[in-house]
């Protein structure tokens, strides 16, 4: 439901890497109402990555505002921050690491300085949540990407993040993991920012998307309307899957 307050609000947000030519991002502006599912769509290099980064502080800004939930993304908020936004990054590797998924999805908690019963109840509910309450004695590196895929959504959800930022969640997904997926991230009910080029996932789970494209938002609309402008995809290096027919 939405609020007076975004969940997620970027003002003017520009940045360039020391000593590269020309800017990643520029002039970036984005809002984010609380229990949206928003896309981000855009071709490669268009600047996705870096942006995502800014809002947890994973990047220090530039130029600019970020702010979540009306707290400003700043060095002396980082803490609180990065509890309230949760990162799914691409490869689950990076946030599976620890002997058991029960480890991995309990780290987080546990530097937070949660003990005993109230760690546990926090581990147990993020691996229903997922459905991989079958995982949590399973060594991480045994699981199915599925399954991985899973077991970091936990270790993310287990940190009760106001906003879920997953970066190419469908990569290396079959097509029964991606339906899996979609329809567990539909179920959440969290505010969420979904980077992806999979345009039948984006309309699958969200309801907006945006494009970025050299830095910029080039487009912000209804997810339908949006994919269905397929001068507007083209122009920025987006398609649909060879023979997938939005009609049905």
């Amino acid at each position: 439901m939405a609020t007076d307050t975004p969940a997620l609000e970027v003002e003017g947000l520009g940045f360039r890497y020391p000593g590269a030519p020309g800017v990643v991002l520029d002039d970036l502006s984005l809002r984010v109402q609380g229990g949206e599912r928003v896309a981000l769509l855009g071709p490669n290099g268009s600047g996705k990555t870096t942006f995502v980064l800014h809002l947890n502080g994973l990047i220090e800004r530039q130029v600019g505002s970020v702010t979540v939930g009306g707290l400003l993304v700043e060095d002396g908020s980082l803490r609180e921050i990065r509890r309230r936004v949760g990162m799914v990054f691409q490869d689950p590797d990076d946030q599976l690491f620890l002997q058991t998924v029960r480890d991995d999805v309990a780290f987080g908690p546990s530097n937070l300085g949660l003990r005993g019963a109230e760690r546990d109840e926090r581990v147990d509910s993020a691996l229903a949540a997922v459905g991989a309450a079958a995982l949590a004695d399973r060594n991480p590196y045994q699981l199915s990407g599925g399954e991985a895929r899973r077991a970091a959504l936990a270790t993310v959800l287990s940190m009760q993040p106001d906003l879920l930022v997953l970066d190419e969640p469908t990569s290396g997904l079959d097509p029964v993991g991606r339906r899996e997926l979609a329809e567990l991230l539909v179920t959440l009910g969290s505010t969420q920012l979904i980077v992806t080029h999979d345009l039948p996932f984006a309309l699958a789970t969200c309801s907006r998307s945006v494009i970025l494209d050299r830095g910029r938002i080039v487009a912000d609309a209804p997810t339908r309307s949006l994919l269905e402008d397929r001068e507007l995809l083209g122009r920025h290096r987006l398609e649909w899957p060879i023979g997938f027919d939005l009609a049905r």
